[in-house]
């Protein structure tokens, strides 16, 4: 993270912003597993009108390297202070399509990371957070994962989809074992 000399005025903005924010409701559905999410547009509205009203803004910008792609988010405060991060994702097919949908999966989770802004149902729940946030796949499975999607020749953006996450790396360990056997039954259809 990167940030002005000084954040003492950001960071009162910045708590009192959140102190107005709700959580971002799962209006976006996923019909193959017939689940919701919280999308981008749903972000921005949970944070829009408490940072104008606390004299804040932000900039996302994409940023991109020889292997990875996503955005450089800046949060900027009236007084000229600011607090900045990179957010990338690793590349693995290199089309139009594929960076689209990374930098729209890295503005929506550094928003929310940024703003702490989860994602809830569309309830009284909204302003509530419950429970243990659900835990991501490991390394070792994200590699096998990929491994079985390049032989699989597998569309990553729709294999994505299905399981209602922006990347393979925000697949959760739960999801994990019917992954495995979606891509294992493909990959025996494609090896006969």
């Amino acid at each position: 993270m990167r940030s002005s000399e000084s954040i003492e005025k950001l960071a009162e903005a910045l708590c009192a912003a959140q102190g107005e924010m709700g959580g971002a409701v799962k209006g976006s559905a996923n019909p193959f597993f017939k689940s919701s999410y919280a999308d981008l547009p749903s972000v921005i509205k949970v944070i829009k009108e408490p940072c104008s009203k606390h004299g804040l803004s932000y900039v996302q910008l994409p940023h991109r390297s020889d292997s990875s792609i996503g955005v450089v988010t800046r949060l900027m405060h009236v007084s000229g202070q600011w607090l900045e991060n990179d957010f990338t994702l690793p590349m693995v097919k290199s089309d139009p399509q594929a960076a689209g949908s990374a930098i729209t999966y890295a503005r929506r989770y550094a928003l929310q990371a940024l703003f702490g802004i989860p994602a809830v149902d569309d309830d009284a729940e909204s302003a509530m957070i419950r429970g243990d946030k659900p835990s991501l796949i490991d390394e070792s499975q994200l590699s096998v994962i990929y491994d079985l999607l390049d032989k699989t020749d597998s569309d990553i953006e729709k294999f994505c989809k299905a399981f209602n996450i922006k990347g393979v790396e925000a697949m959760l360990s739960s999801q994990f074992d019917k992954a495995m056997s979606q891509l294992n039954r493909k990959l025996k259809d494609v090896s006969q």
